[in-house]
């Protein structure tokens, strides 16, 4: 692929410091209010940056210098220090509207450490390869660190790729784009995230041209230690690997796939204890979905468990919830 200094830095950096929005940038604002001065940044990612659209819930990952430092001396920091992230919601009034935030809460060393590729858990690097911004960050040397750790991120999904390719022969040539959808695949069969084919297919296909440069790149640097050689043509890329090394990748994958998966079952679980006035989300998520308006009172809302069973029944009754 030549000998050029690799740009996956400067490109993934120029995409971090696009403008996040005002719906995104009010959540911001209101995630440092309640979270406060242990916030080191804050990353807008997903659908909604993709669709440029408020609609929905939006999704950040709030980097922190301790569990401690947000949640203080309580058993929601032992959980997010034993099983990052902790999964919190909140809400921001944005005139009439009202602004949904699910923020998946982590130490920036955990994330900088689940980014690499020692890392058995996939989402980090499988959400952040994707286009993310920084909403906000407290200064420059946290800036470094946040794109040191989605350039990491993104070049261990590249380095992943050698176990999704469409064959095992050792030369192999495929469109990038393929690539990127076989490892989106991958990665959401590593967790409790049902998608559609074509969901996970618009993924890379939604903007092939910035998904051509970002895995051009990262091969690049990975080609410079040793782990791939690249040759590239247009769209296609031609990989060979070291006698091997595809069958060593799947084999791992194999045996790692479903300890990812039973970690995000784990922290489906934990979810339950941390996830952060959950009570508005879900009802906020049933409104949504059936059009109907849900009352609630002070009471059921503080002791949704004790007192929620009439309200539950209602829906059932109602055929809201089946």
């Amino acid at each position: 692929m030549g000998g050029s200094a690799s740009q996956l830095d400067p490109i993934l950096s120029e995409e971090l410091h696009r403008p996040a929005g005002e719906p995104a940038g009010i959540l911001a604002d209101e995630i440092r209010r309640r979270y406060g001065a242990g916030v080191a940044a804050i990353l807008f990612y997903g659908s909604c940056l993709r669709r440029g659209s408020a609609e929905g819930v939006l999704d950040f990952y709030v980097l922190v210098d301790s569990y401690r430092a947000v949640h203080g001396s309580s058993v929601r920091a032992l959980l997010g220090a034993l099983l990052p992230p902790n999964v919190l919601y909140c809400e921001s009034g944005a005139g009439e509207s009202t602004l949904r935030a699910k923020c998946a809460v982590m130490t920036l060393e955990d994330f900088a450490r689940a980014a690499s590729r020692r890392s058995l858990d996939s989402r980090v690097w499988a959400r952040f390869c994707q286009p993310a911004v920084l909403a906000w960050v407290r200064d420059e040397e946290t800036r470094r660190e946040v794109i040191d750790a989605v350039a990491c991120a993104t070049r261990t999904m590249v380095d992943r790729m050698r176990a999704w390719g469409p064959s095992t022969d050792a030369v192999q040539r495929v469109p990038a784009v393929e690539l990127w959808t076989a490892a989106f695949r991958e990665t959401y069969r590593a967790e409790l995230r049902s998608e559609r084919p074509e969901v996970i297919e618009a993924l890379a296909a939604g903007d092939p041209e910035r998904y051509q440069r970002v895995i051009r790149e990262a091969l690049r640097d990975l080609e410079c230690a040793g782990r791939v050689h690249v040759r590239e043509a247009g769209v296609m890329l031609e990989l060979e690997y070291p006698r091997g090394a595809r069958t060593r990748a799947r084999l791992a994958w194999r045996v790692r796939r479903p300890l990812a998966k039973t970690r995000a079952v784990l922290g489906l679980v934990k979810t339950a204890a941390t996830f952060d006035d959950w009570v508005s989300y879900v009802l906020w998520k049933l409104e949504r979905q059936s059009g109907e308006r849900i009352q609630v009172s002070e009471a059921q809302r503080r002791h949704p468990l004790l007192l929620g069973w009439p309200i539950l029944f209602r829906l059932l009754r109602r055929g809201v919830l089946r």
